[in-house]
């Protein structure tokens, strides 16, 4: 799936008039034509067309009687065959946990024993929830009665499609308790994590000679949301993106210098600076000479 350098994100009031709660029929309104991501939660239901899902770098089957669980800022694209249909529950972290106070990019780290609600999307890239007959007649039930609730908004009402909601998610939990108790034993979170982070840190590699390399690009091609990206980094290796890059860029530039005659200027086209007196001032700033300055020192200090 070819990815582009934007991502665009979705609030609640792009998507539904309440901020709290919606549910809608895929076919409402056309599906997404690439990578996305939203500032809600979100469930996809699928009542008929075989298709894949494609969430956080990861590609999983997406056939009939299949609910996807999707966390705020998780980039996401699910391609919807012709005769394809479905439901789509959106809904806020406030909706589902007022008693959560922490930022949506931390819901990861969130423990099943505080929010055992949670597991389920914890653990999308994992799993793959396809139920049996009967017991997606019974989210079908569920779905049915939220539509009904949604559709008329009264005194209760909100409860009512947060307790349908809840037993959606329990039902879930219940179907696949084993593999969700053993992901959240394993940290795949976390192991999840580290890989995205791992496929960010090649493609840097691979491309360091780009001038044109930036958050969003990287992003895109890491299937990870820019800020998403910007906030593990911050929390994994303690640095932003740009500090990243421009480390990375400095070593290439010291190897360089070091180990071969390149000029100073075809050095800083390889280390993704398109001018060199930029380079030059950047290396200096880094290393505390100017390249060739320093390439020079570090000969005579090799002559024995």
């Amino acid at each position: 799936m070819q990815l582009t350098s934007r991502v665009p994100t979705y609030g609640m009031q792009q998507r539904s008039e309440r901020a709290d709660f919606h549910i809608r029929e895929q076919f409402e309104r056309s599906a997404e034509p690439g990578p996305h991501r939203h500032e809600y939660f979100q469930i996809q239901v699928n009542l008929g067309g075989d298709t894949v899902q494609l969430i956080g770098g990861i590609e999983r089957p997406f056939p009939r009687s299949t609910l996807a669980f999707i966390l705020p800022h998780r980039v996401h694209f699910i391609p919807h065959p012709v005769d394809g249909k479905g439901v789509v529950l959106n809904f806020s972290q406030e909706f589902l946990l007022p008693h959560l106070h922490c930022d949506p990019l931390d819901l990861e780290d969130v423990s099943i024993q505080q929010a055992p609600e949670l597991s389920p999307f914890r653990f999308q890239q994992q799993l793959d929830f396809t139920l049996g007959d009967s017991e997606f007649a019974e989210v079908l039930a569920l779905l049915e009665r939220m539509r009904g609730l949604d559709g008329s908004r009264q005194f209760g009402t909100r409860e009512g499609l947060k307790g349908c909601l809840l037993q959606l998610i329990g039902r879930v939990c219940q179907l696949y308790a084993e593999p969700l108790l053993a992901l959240a034993g394993s940290n795949a979170a976390q192991a999840s994590r580290r890989d995205a982070l791992g496929r960010m840190t090649e493609y840097v590699r691979e491309h360091l000679a780009d001038p044109e390399l930036d958050l969003k690009k990287v992003a895109a091609a890491t299937y990870l949301s820019p800020n998403y990206l910007t906030h593990w980094l911050r929390k994994e290796i303690g640095k932003s993106f740009s500090e990243l890059v421009l480390e990375r860029r400095m070593h290439l530039a010291r190897q360089l210098l070091l180990t071969g005659s390149k000029p100073v200027g075809e050095i800083a086209r390889l280390c993704g600076f398109a001018d060199e007196a930029y380079f030059s001032r950047r290396f200096r700033h880094a290393h505390g000479l100017p390249p060739g300055q320093f390439r020079r020192q570090q000969t005579q200090l090799q002559v024995p």
